[in-house]
């Protein structure tokens, strides 16, 4: 990161790949979208030498998914299936293709099994977020940071990363987070790839501002993530990470391609700040102590004008000054298509 597309992002959107009424998205519109998305983002002129840019047979690829937001707001099965067709078709086997969350119990619920070839493993760290089973995480690869006086100051890399992998591919959702303002490429690649990462933001403080990006530095992780594919067919405005209700979801019904994670994220902002004025809720910038009521997840959840932690979206520009990718919207080339 940030690749050989630094400051470059495609964006490509469709009426059809969404029903707002149910919340089903449309394979057929989907895999146009991903094929116009990757040979634009390349210049390739057909869509399996758009991914031969990027991925050969022998590669051990890894595909980070979001199950966070379950069951309204995941890495989409149609957006991960067709990357795994497109890894298949180019040559890449099933049984080098590698699925991954932190969390067994959150990859239970998605259960992207059905949806992909036999073969493609599905990997998870640990059961649950309970930072009691290490041996998913290399002890080798971490950083080390004490934040609040905790006792365990390591996060520690997943093997599968640091010692299995050879590409990674991003696929975050477009959605609102109460430590980072907007959850995206950054944070799924980061949060999504260490262990111990919840003890960043806590009582009303949240350090994920010079984090989130200093986990991404972090080798091989950045170097092995290559492509970001961020899935907006839906998003979440308030209260995410999660959506266990429909109550704060949208539908930009849009995909964003690039290398550049920095960039993607800085774009995201915008939208989950505009999705949040349109509802008439508080800023992700908002740091107003009057909005905050520390660690109250229920007043949250019914409020939107409510923080539970002072959010940091600079995290997002902090990462740009680590060389992670460019922030600066002038300096952004966004081109944008849409299917019919």
């Amino acid at each position: 990161m940030p690749g050989p597309y630094p400051g470059r992002v495609v964006s490509v959107t469709s009426a059809k790949s969404v029903d707002i009424s149910t919340g089903a998205a449309n394979d057929e519109a989907v895999r146009e979208m991903m094929a116009r998305g990757m040979r634009t983002l390349t210049g390739a002129a057909t869509t399996p030498d758009a991914w031969r840019r990027f991925f050969e047979p022998a590669d051990r690829v890894g595909i980070k998914v979001n199950c966070g937001g379950y069951p309204h707001c995941v890495s989409a099965y149609e957006i991960v299936a067709e990357v795994v067709r497109q890894l298949t078709g180019i040559g890449v086997p099933p049984s080098q293709i590698y699925l991954y969350e932190r969390f067994q119990n959150q990859l239970d619920e998605v259960n992207y099994a059905p949806h992909l070839p036999e073969g493609v493993s599905i990997v998870a760290a640990e059961r649950a977020n309970r930072n009691v089973d290490n041996s998913g995480y290399d002890p080798a690869t971490y950083l080390e940071a004490d934040l609040f006086g905790e006792d365990d100051t390591r996060s520690n890399m997943m093997r599968l990363v640091s010692q299995r992998l050879t590409k990674i591919i991003n696929i975050p959702n477009m959605k609102d987070h109460g430590a980072t303002g907007a959850t995206g490429c950054l944070k799924n690649i980061a949060y999504g790839s260490f262990s111990n990462v919840a003890r960043t933001h806590q009582r009303g403080v949240s350090h994920t501002y010079s984090v989130v990006g200093t986990l991404a530095t972090i080798e091989p992780l950045r170097s092995r993530t290559v492509l970001q594919i961020m899935d907006g067919l839906r998003g979440v405005w308030h209260g995410g990470p999660f959506a266990r209700t429909t109550k704060y979801v949208f539908y930009p019904r849009q995909i964003m391609f690039g290398t550049d994670p920095v960039a993607i994220d800085r774009l995201l902002l915008d939208i989950i700040e505009k999705e949040r004025r349109a509802h008439g809720a508080i800023s992700i910038w908002d740091r107003s102590p009057a909005s905050l009521k520390m660690d109250d997840t229920r007043a949250r959840d019914a409020d939107p004008n409510v923080n539970i932690i002072i959010r940091e979206p600079g995290h997002v520009e902090y990462a740009s000054t680590l060389g992670l990718g460019v922030y600066d919207r002038a300096k952004i080339a966004l081109e944008e298509i849409r299917v019919d």
